[in-house]
């Protein structure tokens, strides 16, 4: 199941490991991607902290991770590909694997419902 932070970072969640990625409310507010920085494997990532940069034709925006622990995967594809991120950005257009280090942290994201409302109250 996808849950959704505040920050408009999606996460998809498979045992321990949590695949995070922006979502398409987050990649239409930003245009078309033109460079993405993804943190490297290895990498300690907190919940709320700056952990990858996307810039747009329109903005440089940080990713926050909605969830903390240590990154086990990068999608080096987006150095690339970062259109990706506006072509599919809950599939292809992923930023990082991440084994979790507090489960309960997930409890604090919303679900696709609770996102939408958030949303459609931002207009």
């Amino acid at each position: 199941m996808r849950k959704y932070s505040k920050d408009h970072e999606w996460v998809n969640v498979d045992g321990d490991v949590a695949t995070i990625g922006i979502s398409s409310y987050a990649q239409e507010q930003l245009g078309d991607v033109v460079f993405v920085e993804v943190p490297a494997p290895g990498t300690k990532v907190q919940k709320g902290k700056e952990m990858a940069v996307v810039e747009s034709v329109k903005a440089a925006s940080e990713v926050y991770a909605p969830i903390s622990g240590e990154v086990s995967e990068a999608n080096e594809d987006l150095s690339n590909n970062p259109g990706a991120i506006n072509e599919d950005p809950l599939g292809k257009g992923w930023f990082a694997k991440v084994k979790m280090a507090n489960k309960a942290e997930l409890d604090e994201l919303m679900d696709e419902a609770a996102y939408k409302a958030y949303c459609d109250g931002l207009h």
